[in-house]
């Protein structure tokens, strides 16, 4: 069990609802991933995208100023521990409950992780500030859900990526992502975004009364 204080998380989570919208999963690759963001094989060298501060009115912002933020980097973890999904982002210094592989007032939050077919992912989140890179440094498979920019979105836009964990997965400034889920029990990666880390939410449980379903299943299966 790793040294971890739930008590410190991010965003204390919603729960209370018994109902959920399975995002279907695909296949990540290039083409399924256009306009989401794309396939990463070197972390290092790929660029991360930083967006200008927008301008408060009609004068527009100064060349040369509102994107020197620049790039914050380390190690993202993500963990099961009995029927719950932990995760510290060192890039940020935040931790964070990101969901559950049975219902949230059964799940087991201790002890090993337990067999698992899906995950029920209770909020999401998209970066204004710049994009974001994972990559995994241990060659181990995950799912990630992913929706199209806009403010009106809904549990129905998201599309769940299958990532066989050979390659990084980068993506776009705006695009809304929930939990990155490990296959395996444990997963780390590279984390690379703008250092600026402005986070725009979504809380399915408050908002639709629902929570994400990921499969957890390769596509095909």
């Amino acid at each position: 069990m790793r040294d971890f204080d739930a008590t410190e998380i991010a965003y204390v989570p919603t729960t209370g609802v018994r109902r959920v919208h399975e995002a279907p999963v695909v296949m990540a690759s290039d083409r399924t991933l256009e306009g989401y963001g794309c396939l990463v094989d070197a972390a290092e060298s790929f660029p991360i995208q930083i967006v200008r501060w927008p301008a408060q009115g009609w004068r527009p912002i100064d060349n040369n100023s509102g994107d020197q933020g620049g790039i914050a980097e380390g190690v993202f973890e993500f963990w099961w521990q009995g029927e719950t999904l932990y995760a510290r982002n060192n890039a940020v210094g935040d931790s964070y409950l990101f969901g559950w592989s049975n219902w949230p007032e059964e799940a087991a939050t201790y002890g090993p992780a337990k067999p698992r077919r899906r995950a029920l992912i209770w909020r999401a989140n998209y970066h204004p500030d710049g994009g974001q890179l994972f990559f995994p440094l241990r060659c181990r498979s995950f799912v990630v859900p992913l929706a199209m920019p806009g403010d009106d979105v809904t549990p129905e836009r998201f599309v769940s990526f299958w990532c066989d964990g050979h390659q990084g997965l980068y993506i776009h400034p705006n695009i809304w992502h929930g939990a990155v889920v490990p296959l395996d029990d444990d997963a780390e990666f590279l984390d690379r975004q703008g250092r600026v880390h402005a986070r725009v939410s979504v809380d399915f449980a408050k908002e639709f009364g629902c929570y994400l379903a990921v499969p957890l299943q390769r596509p095909g299966a």
